[in-house]
């Protein structure tokens, strides 16, 4: 007769008296233990197989010692990397015999039954008055902003430049055509190279007006800005 029985996660084929090595076991040395996740019982032209284990079949064996297996060595290389690793392991293993193959009747152990423990009664306690929740404040409304003006179109005023005067609050022509050129200098001090700002405030004056073809002819005539 021999069996295929599940022990420590590995199936084995074992058969009585034979000495089996598996993964190590937590029963002491000499003494008995049984597995009872048997998957195939033979016994000569009779073959009983489970689903997936056998109802009531069970292999009883003995512990004859505790021990560690063969070295294996597990070596990592890298090519070009100039990687390598050299470790080694020994598998803890555990060696018993089987003492028989038990086909049926062996009794399991019943799985204890929980027992919910029962939760202390608590008292009701009266509900406490609701208290009304404040309104929440409304956002003050955002001033609602102009759409900025290509202030590329002036004379003298390059992409650096119309970035400044939005960054500085000068977005539209109007605003260009309100600001005074000294103040206009200050703001674009930053930026490289030799602005002149006189005319930039008649020119969007003539730009918020509408008044391009004017504006073009003006601009025919200017050089960077000046006159």
């Amino acid at each position: 007769m021999y069996a295929i029985v599940e022990i420590a996660g590995h199936q084995f084929k074992v058969e009585k008296d034979q000495r089996v090595f598996v993964n190590r076991l937590s029963t002491e040395e000499g003494k008995k233990v049984s597995f009872d996740n048997v998957l195939l019982i033979g016994d000569g032209s009779k073959t009983t197989v489970g689903a997936p284990a056998i109802d009531g079949a069970q292999v009883s064996a003995k512990v004859l010692k505790h021990l560690k297996g063969d070295k294996v060595i597990v070596f990592k290389k890298k090519r070009r990397k100039g990687y390598r690793v050299k470790n080694g392991h020994r598998q803890s293993l555990t060696e018993i015999v089987i003492e028989g193959i038990t086909a049926s009747g062996a009794k399991k152990a019943a799985p204890k039954k929980e027992t919910k423990k029962a939760e202390p009664k608590v008292e009701a306690k009266a509900a406490a008055p609701k208290t009304e929740k404040a309104a929440p404040k409304k956002a003050a409304p955002k001033k609602a902003t102009g759409k900025a003006d290509d202030l590329k179109k002036i004379e003298g005023v390059g992409p650096k430049i119309a970035s400044t005067l939005v960054e500085a609050g000068i977005a539209t022509f109007a605003d260009l055509a309100k600001a005074k050129p000294a103040a206009i200098s200050e703001i674009i001090a930053g930026v490289r190279g030799n602005h002149v700002t006189d005319t930039w405030p008649a020119q969007a004056k003539l730009a918020a007006d509408g008044k391009w073809d004017e504006l073009k002819k003006w601009q025919d005539e200017l050089d960077g800005g000046k006159a």
